[in-house]
């Protein structure tokens, strides 16, 4: 069915059920900024609290001792003080957000998202949107957090230039990306991250132990071609279905309008911004290519890793493309007649961001405090020593290991970073069970990503809440919650089953990873 054609419009959501009323309950919360007000009080609380308890860990690597800190001591104080404008400034989302916006605010101002779109979005499918925006989210792990500001919003308007609500075409896009963080069909830079940190652990049962960059492969494509079905059931099916029927209007109706210019001119702009985006790709593929000058490559790093710069720099190489693509286009259609109109788009674009910036300060400080306090290794140490206390069967024990990292996730949103506390104890005592260190990072990265999008904790949490704004200004964290949450309790279903009948089986995890572990005889107990 082309996209020309209406879509079967959804009736009115009667407002009952048990989405509906999360909403209700979850819009009923203050404003995101309070909420994170709420949850820095907690955590200082926590931190008081922890401290005068002496609650502390030991780090199975170095040995060290990690004390909660206490967030009201002089030090810290004086760190939030002092440190509060790089609090800000070094929390990641703001500056990626910040610097694809000034590109994307010249491609969109001057016409060129809505030239594109309008033209692409009657030549696709209906039915063919939602896996297509699953599985580019899915894909787009390769572009770490690029993807938040780059296909969240651009999925967002193909589906309002189809006829489709938006957020539902956004909704499928942050499924793919956050909810699905775990699955990919070609491994890159995070599994390298999440494996080496896997082969420390290791190497405390097998000195030879040797990370393999492929050792999560089968049962993340696997992950991926199980959750593709259940996404495209879950956005069409479910939450399409409670959304009102999509009518553009105002603001959102003009963006949507491509400028009135004569096919000429839009051919001419067209050209142009094909022009100047072989441009921008030329040049990167240069910087990456080039023999004795790459600089966005590490010779220092072997395998995927070497191309770890690359992967940073497609901030900066989506911010420039729009803004080169953009101005071309605008060259060409006469919406940009000079520079001073560029930075007047880019100007305005910052503007829309205003709302962002503010609720960013607050979400910086909490993670940053939450940080100091050390509250996120104590309690991961914690947990993996409790999990090795159960001495429960591999694909329970396995499954014990995943809802430890889901329930961390709800407080802790950097995979690694729990990971490298988790790790050194759950490896090698799984290892002594006979399950491989490839497996364990599987189960563990599975639980990682259930409630990445439906935590307001996380970091990029508020930025799509802000995205989803744009096309319902009254839309509060509750909606946000109720929207993601149908892909949340079916990837649970899915993924939990996955480890049990992976772990069952025992099929490998990867090339040349198997599931099951067997000691080298040199370190087999006498």
């Amino acid at each position: 069915m082309a996209a020309t054609e209406a879509p079967d419009e959804p009736t009115a959501p009667a407002r009952r059920g048990v989405l509906d009323r999360i909403e209700r309950i979850g819009n009923a919360l203050p404003d995101p900024v309070f909420i994170f007000l709420f949850f820095i009080g907690l955590v200082v609380a926590a931190s008081v609290a922890a401290h005068l308890a002496g609650w502390s860990a030991v780090h199975p690597i170095t040995g060290k001792t990690l004390a909660v800190d206490n967030l009201m001591s002089a030090k810290n104080v004086a760190r939030l003080l002092v440190d509060m404008p790089g609090t800000l400034t070094g929390f990641p989302p703001l500056g990626l957000v910040l610097v694809v916006m000034l590109g994307a605010a010249v491609a969109e101002r001057s016409g060129l998202f809505a030239a594109i779109l309008g033209g692409l979005a009657p030549k696709l499918p209906l039915w063919a949107l939602t896996p297509g925006a699953f599985l580019l989210g899915l894909m787009s792990h390769h572009a770490a957090d690029a993807a938040y500001v780059v296909l969240i919003p651009l999925t967002a308007l193909i589906y309002a230039q189809a006829g489709r609500h938006p957020l539902a075409g956004l909704a499928a896009a942050y499924a793919g990306i956050s909810g699905a963080f775990a699955g990919n069909l070609i491994p890159g830079q995070f599994d390298v991250l999440m494996l080496g940190i896997t082969q420390s652990a290791a190497r405390l049962i097998d000195p030879a132990f040797v990370m393999n960059p492929l050792g999560n492969w089968w049962f993340t494509a696997a992950i991926g071609l199980l959750f593709t079905p259940i996404a495209w059931f879950v956005t069409d099916r479910i939450v399409e279905t409670r959304l009102p029927p999509w009518r553009p209007e105002g603001e959102i109706a003009e963006t949507l309008e491509q400028p009135d210019v004569d096919e000429a001119g839009r051919k001419r702009g067209l050209a142009r911004a094909g022009w100047a985006a072989l441009a921008v790709a030329a040049l990167f593929a240069a910087l990456t290519l080039l023999p004795g000058f790459h600089p966005l490559v590490d010779d220092a790093a072997k395998g995927p890793a070497r191309y770890t710069p690359f992967y940073q720099a497609l901030i900066a190489a989506f911010g420039l493309l729009f803004f080169a693509a953009g101005w071309a286009y605008g060259s060409g259609v006469r919406t940009v007649r000079s520079h001073r109109d560029v930075v007047e788009m880019m100007g305005e674009g910052m503007k829309s961001m205003g709302p962002y910036i503010v609720l960013a300060f607050f979400a910086a400080h909490f993670v940053a405090m939450f940080a100091w306090s050390n509250l996120g290794p104590v309690m991961a140490i914690k947990g993996a020593a409790g999990l090795k206390a159960l001495a429960l069967p591999t694909p329970l024990l396995l499954l014990a290991l995943l809802a430890m990292s889901a329930v961390l996730d709800l407080a802790i949103g950097s995979a690694s970073a729990k990971w490298i506390a988790m790790a050194p104890i759950a490896v090698p005592m799984l290892m002594l069970l006979g399950v491989s260190p490839e497996l364990a990072t599987a189960a563990y990265r599975m639980g990682d990503s259930f409630f990445n999008i439906v935590t307001p904790v996380a970091s990029n949490f508020p930025l799509v809440l802000i995205m989803c704004r744009r096309w319902d200004k009254g839309f509060g964290v509750g909606s946000l919650i109720a929207l993601m949450l149908p892909y949340t309790l079916c990837f649970i279903v899915a993924g939990l089953s996955l480890v049990v009948v992976w772990s069952s089986l025992r099929l490998p995890v990867g090339p040349g990873a198997p599931a099951t572990y067997t000691l080298p005889a040199i370190a087999a107990p006498r």
